[in-house]
């Protein structure tokens, strides 16, 4: 793999992960509503579910995912289903005090389990991977060993940009501390449209 080819790879990887998708319209809420302590616990929960499936299609697995699609439809709903409860929640909780106390979640492990589901009910993620990275895998070349360092690099660039999503929410959630309902009103939207965005998504 020629540096030229790494660095276009780079460059698309930032690009994409930049654009909000079901995992950073859920770390953006968490950051909003408890601090960005619990927006780096819902990165590791999306990242976590990443290793599973960069691991997957380095394997070779996209073939075998294709053909479950019907499994993945329904995971799929599933989580955009989970995605719209957490927005209405979100939406119809009582106004925070934004200059004080932060609401407290159950457990750091509850918000990681939260992000590792609506990152691992997302399909579409699965499939993007399997058509992606082999597009920048150079000829006479150990694929497999281009592929695991493109996913690696995918991996790190994934955790670093959203842990930046995080802290980023975080500073601005002192903006809205007079205006607590209005905090709820935005992470509730942002988890609804996540949910509308993950059950409109397709396969191909």
């Amino acid at each position: 793999m020629t540096l030229e080819l790494y660095l276009a790879f780079v460059a698309a990887c930032v690009v994409l992960i930049l654009i909000p998708g079901p995992n950073v319209a859920l770390i953006v809420a968490n950051a909003l509503a408890y601090g960005w302590r619990y927006g780096l616990v819902t990165v590791a929960g999306t990242s976590s579910a990443m290793v599973l499936q960069l691991a997957l299609t380095v394997a070779g697995m996209t073939a075998l995912v294709t053909t479950m699609a019907g499994l993945f439809d329904v995971l799929r709903w599933v989580g955009a289903a989970y995605l719209v409860y957490l927005g209405i929640r979100a939406w119809r909780a009582p106004p925070a005090d934004l200059a004080g106390t932060r609401a407290q979640p159950k457990s750091m492990r509850a918000i990681w389990a939260r992000g590792f589901l609506v990152s691992m009910t997302n399909p579409k993620t699965l499939i993007f991977y399997g058509a992606f990275l082999p597009q920048f895998v150079a000829e006479g070349a150990d694929p497999g060993r281009q592929l695991m360092v493109l996913a690696a690099t995918f991996l790190v660039l994934a955790v670093v940009l959203d842990g930046v999503w995080a802290i980023l929410a975080d500073r601005f959630r002192s903006v809205l501390a007079l205006k607590g309902r209005l905090t709820n009103r935005i992470t509730g939207a942002l988890l609804v449209c996540a949910g509308a965005g993950l059950a409109l998504a397709r396969r191909s």
